[in-house]
């Protein structure tokens, strides 16, 4: 099985469900959303380059922008062996959650 941590995983969704539009910035503010809580941008980074490291994402830099000054944005893509390891943990997760005793 592909590992990823769960810090990972949401990070990981959110660069997929962000396509083009997938930077630091608007990760954490993804994932804070979704989750309910604010996400310090290092808690985003750190497992942004796990992931890069892994070959689960990639990062290239964006044009120069006169809303940052000049500077570049680096973008974030989920590769193919990306999406192949959040298909495996889902598939995982729901045959676990499929084993809980129902609640009434």
């Amino acid at each position: 099985m592909k590992v990823l941590s769960s810090q990972e995983e949401l990070v990981l969704l959110a660069v997929a469900a962000l396509g083009e539009n997938a930077y630091g910035v608007t990760i954490r503010r993804h994932v804070s959303a979704a989750a309910g809580r604010e996400w310090s941008i290092g808690a985003i980074y750190d497992p942004l380059y796990r992931l890069e490291r892994k070959g689960y994402v990639k990062s290239s830099l964006s044009d120069p922008t006169e809303e940052r000054g000049g500077r570049s944005k680096r973008i974030f893509s989920m590769t193919e062996a990306g999406r192949d390891a959040l298909v495996e943990h889902k598939k995982v997760r729901d045959a676990l959650w499929k084993q809980l005793p129902e609640t009434s």
